[in-house]
């Protein structure tokens, strides 16, 4: 017989699902504040997998994501353990901010200290009763500040295990990019644990396409661990573009951002991006150039701009060819997978 698991002081036994509020810190009108943790712990051994959500209380997609996952019934049949989070931020999330009451970002404060600002205190019980209770995560996360990501996965994938959940997830582009002081990645990653950051959307809104493409990657995710029998029926997973390196394009000029170039799509360096036009019609429009090669993996929503902000994210990619064969194998995908629990 599997061993139950304990949360919080909460004993999970083999086969049972329970949402249990792990205690933080109270606000300062002594109204108690917990973070909810829905938990599937499987009748089978197998993989402990964590899934968090709005870190950043204004990233609420992966809040989303959540839901939609364990309203599948599939899910009730997997091996091993699943610890979903919909919100970890809740001081900041009640409040629809980026941020913690105390101005701090969660995610430059792990591992947190029990005995540090309100803010480490919420990092140090996310590791302490999830995170030491998996073998794998995934967190997810949106764009922030008006800006809006297309599906991408970050990752490490000189790690192999983090490389093969990062292709699972099945997005049509991984960053490998360099982990950041204090933020869950790195702790979690210090622990030699396989872990994915999904980037979707933008903050405070739902991307219909965002939220699909997070729920498929997740299943994904779970059947390439051994968490989830495969459906045979499911599309083939998707190759996406590796890259190493990224660029913000900036604003040549203050005025009226107006880009021609959607989400998604390919750029070759020095090709024409759009113009940053005179709010009055007096002064010429400003040409935007690309300075690279590549994939827009982001860009600014916000038509008001000033010299210097950055409004295009562009992902290094040689091969531009390429990127027209996985934006399409992804959108079919998207288009025809049943992913809302029938």
């Amino acid at each position: 017989m599997r061993a139950s698991i304990s949360i919080a002081g909460s004993t999970i036994l083999p086969g049972q699902q329970k949402t249990v509020q792990v205690p933080v810190a109270s606000l300062y009108t002594h109204t108690a504040m917990t973070m909810p943790v829905h938990i599937v712990h499987g009748k089978k051994e197998g993989p402990r997998l964590f899934i968090c959500a709005a870190i950043h209380g204004d990233e609420i997609i992966g809040t989303e994501i959540v839901r939609r996952l364990m309203k599948l019934k599939k899910i009730r049949k997997l091996k091993g353990t699943l610890l979903a989070v919909p919100v970890v931020n809740v001081y900041a999330f009640l409040k629809q901010s980026r941020y913690s009451p105390d101005r701090r970002d969660l995610n430059r404060f792990f591992p947190g200290s029990e005995k540090g600002s309100l803010t480490s205190q919420l990092a140090d019980s996310f590791i302490e009763e999830i995170v030491h209770n998996s073998t794998h995560g995934i967190d997810l996360h949106a764009g922030s500040n008006h800006r809006i990501n297309f599906p991408q996965i970050r990752a490490n994938v000189a790690d192999p295990p983090t490389k093969s959940m990062a292709e699972a997830f099945s997005v049509p582009v991984i960053i490998n990019s360099a982990l950041r002081d204090g933020s869950l990645r790195q702790a979690v990653s210090e622990k030699g644990i396989p872990f994915v950051l999904y980037e979707a959307g933008e903050a405070l809104r739902f991307d219909e396409r965002a939220i699909r493409a997070g729920v498929r990657g997740v299943i994904s995710v779970m059947e390439s661990i051994g968490m989830l029998t495969p459906n045979p029926s499911r599309r083939a997973a998707i190759e996406p573009l590796i890259t190493d390196t990224t660029t913000w394009i900036r604003a040549p000029s203050s005025g009226v951002l107006l880009l021609d170039v959607p989400l998604g799509g390919k750029v070759g360096k020095n090709k024409k991006l759009g113009d940053i036009a005179d709010p009055f019609g007096i002064h010429e429009t400003v040409p935007i150039e690309s300075p690279v090669s590549g994939m827009v993996i982001g860009k600014l929503n916000l038509p008001l701009v000033h010299q210097g902000d950055a409004i295009i994210h562009v992902a290094h990619i040689n091969g531009l060819a390429g990127i027209d064969t996985v934006l399409a194998d992804f959108r079919d995908g998207i288009r025809t997978e049943w992913i809302n629990g029938t």
